[in-house]
């Protein structure tokens, strides 16, 4: 089946979008202020590039937001991390690390890698049993990378902390992704207790779509996301790999 690249919303004149509105420093300060809070139990809505997320790092974090998206323990959230996380987690051939890091560091698109992971690394050593078994499924872990500074950010920190940080889409389960904090639903803004607004998702679309999830055993795709055709070409034409939708 052959998918139609995401018409991606107009920008309206002025609107910032996630990607560029934020300084740096800015982004380093409010990521440090996010994960205080997720340590000590929290929740956050962050602003990511492919829509914005709700993330934890504890039970009683993870269980609000399951109860505020009204989702269902059968859907896992997902890790945020990069290139070297996943290297560093997921168990898959050194040819496919290296198409990981390619595809971030050389394409810079959003997608995330659902592979075996090493649950004994020391990184997950202080994640509670409950945490892990509701971020994981079948003995595969889902990492999202290269989703927008705020994303990237939260992922080198996560991991200078020694603390894994979960989540998922900002929104009431299986009605499409949000692109301003403002458009989120209320139960689910409610259940944060910090929250950050960057302005417009960069890819934020009609569909309500947002990372592209490719399961690197089969390179079959878990769902179609923002950016989908470009990713696949890419993985075509760089390691004659075709992405199976």
């Amino acid at each position: 089946m052959i998918e139609a690249e995401t018409p991606i919303l107009p920008n309206p004149v002025g609107e910032a979008r996630t990607h560029n509105s934020v300084a740096p420093e800015q982004v380093t300060a409010d990521v440090a202020n996010l994960l205080d809070v997720l340590a000590n139990g929290g929740v956050a809505i962050a602003p990511l590039d492919v829509a914005y997320a709700i993330l934890a790092a504890t039970p009683q974090g993870i269980r609000r937001i399951f109860d505020a998206k009204q989702r269902s323990y059968e859907k896992p959230s997902g890790m945020f991390g990069n290139y070297m996380m996943s290297a560093a987690l997921h168990l898959l051939e050194d040819e496919k690390h290296a198409m990981v890091a390619e595809m971030v560091e050389q394409v810079g698109l959003p997608f995330s890698v659902v592979a075996p992971f090493r649950e004994d690394h020391a990184f997950l050593a202080n994640v509670d049993p409950f945490v892990l078994a509701s971020s994981s499924k079948a003995g595969t872990l889902d990492m999202l990378l290269n989703a927008g500074p705020m994303h990237n950010e939260i992922a080198r920190q996560a991991w200078a902390r020694n603390m894994p940080v979960f989540g998922s889409s900002a929104n009431l389960s299986l009605t499409g992704s949000k692109y301003r904090l403002a458009e989120i639903d209320e139960a689910v803004r409610e259940a944060a207790d910090v929250s950050f607004d960057y302005g417009l998702s960069q890819y934020a679309n009609h569909q309500g779509r947002s990372s592209t999830i490719i399961d690197f055993r089969d390179f079959s795709v878990i769902r179609v996301g923002v950016q989908f055709e470009k990713l696949r070409q890419a993985f075509k034409d760089r390691f004659d790999v075709s992405l199976q939708s």
